[in-house]
């Protein structure tokens, strides 16, 4: 029987680890620094030699037992992270002008209606956060992808921060997200990861299961042309409304004239649209684009694939601001993320720093 883990239970476990960091009761965790001698091949006690690579080009760590208790024996401080020190992240994905950008869908990796071929994305992804679905611009705003005009390039950057549909001159539509603040610009914006948090005008204004998108999956034939209104959005929630325009018998646009409120499953027939004045028409398909529980923006963290967790804690020479224990005389070679370290037997939870003997 099939089986995955779910991106939901994904952002469950970025969620404790990043509670750890805040609770009163929760672990206490240090960025460890070490191995002050050079990789190299080094002979043991029984005569074998370990055979570490070198410094241009050292072995790939172990994920094992060993690697439980080798770090100790060659760190030479830590120092503690504060919940300052750490945020959600996500992938970094800039605005690139002539980028075809992948949309938001609720159902990428299901089976397509009357096929059994998944749907993917434009770009290939099998999955939502796989998917190039969201940019980060050069003002530093965050936008959702929720048309991409028939998997064309983007050519006209998103701006600005309203809370309604942004719709671009490239005939794509945005949904404004968050702003990086300077903070997080300073200290979470990587290459490749940069922070995600929810915007609270942005999430009070969401509404909670309202439609913006309908696509179309089959334009259908035969249909009268013209654009054909008040067609009900047929499912589990109430008031959406949208337009059918048809042009030379297959249907050619949909837009959303009345969001509603409540969906989580939306459908609209060929028949509704006959009914509306398309008389003749067959074969049209529309797939009702389902939002996140909530609605647009109401958990960014959620929303945008945040189960990763970002920590940058600065080591500042001797840390001379703190206790000066930290040694600016020798190199270290290995990063490490310490969980409740014991002082003395006990644990170390009021230290900001530790100083540990190295190795002879």
């Amino acid at each position: 029987m099939p089986a995955i883990i779910t991106d939901k239970f994904r952002i469950h476990n970025s969620e404790q680890f990043h509670e750890a960091f805040s609770e009163s009761s929760g672990n206490t965790m240090y960025l460890g620094i070490g191995r002050p001698q050079a990789f190299a091949t080094s002979t043991r006690a029984d005569s074998r030699t370990n055979n570490e690579g070198s410094d241009v080009s050292p072995v790939t760590p172990a994920d094992n037992v060993n690697a439980q208790f080798y770090p100790f024996d060659d760190l030479l401080a830590a120092k503690k992270i504060t919940s300052s020190d750490v945020t959600f992240a996500i992938p970094r994905r800039n605005w690139t002008t002539g980028t075809t950008y992948d949309i938001y869908r609720h159902d990428y990796g299901e089976r397509i209606t009357g096929t059994t071929t998944n749907q993917t994305a434009n770009s290939g992804a099998t999955t939502l956060h796989d998917s190039s679905f969201y940019v980060l611009t050069a003002a530093r705003n965050v936008y959702k992808v929720l048309d991409n005009d028939g998997n064309t390039a983007s050519t006209v950057e998103p701006t600005g921060t309203s809370t309604a549909i942004l719709s671009t001159a490239d005939g794509y539509k945005w949904k404004y997200m968050y702003t990086l603040s300077a903070s997080q610009q300073a200290n979470f914006l990587s290459t490749d990861f940069m922070a995600v948090s929810t915007n609270s005008t942005v999430a009070s204004a969401a509404v909670d299961g309202a439609l913006d998108i309908v696509k179309i999956k089959t334009a259908g034939s035969g249909g009268a042309d013209g654009t054909h209104t008040n067609i009900d959005i047929r499912g589990d929630g109430t008031g959406g409304k949208v337009s059918v325009t048809v042009t030379s018998g297959a249907v050619t646009a949909v837009t959303v004239t009345t969001p509603g409120t409540g969906y989580t499953f939306g459908t609209i027939s060929n028949a509704q649209i006959v009914a509306a004045g398309a008389t003749s028409l067959t074969g049209a398909e529309l797939d009702v684009i389902i939002e996140p529980k909530g609605g647009h923006g109401k958990n960014a963290v959620e929303e945008l694939g945040g189960f990763y967790v970002m920590l940058n804690t600065s080591l500042e020479g001797t840390e001379s601001s703190n206790t000066s224990d930290f040694t600016v005389a020798n190199d270290f070679r290995k990063i490490a993320l310490i969980r409740d370290p014991q002082s003395g037997g006990s644990a170390a939870v009021s230290y900001t720093h530790l100083t540990l003997p190295t190795k002879a």
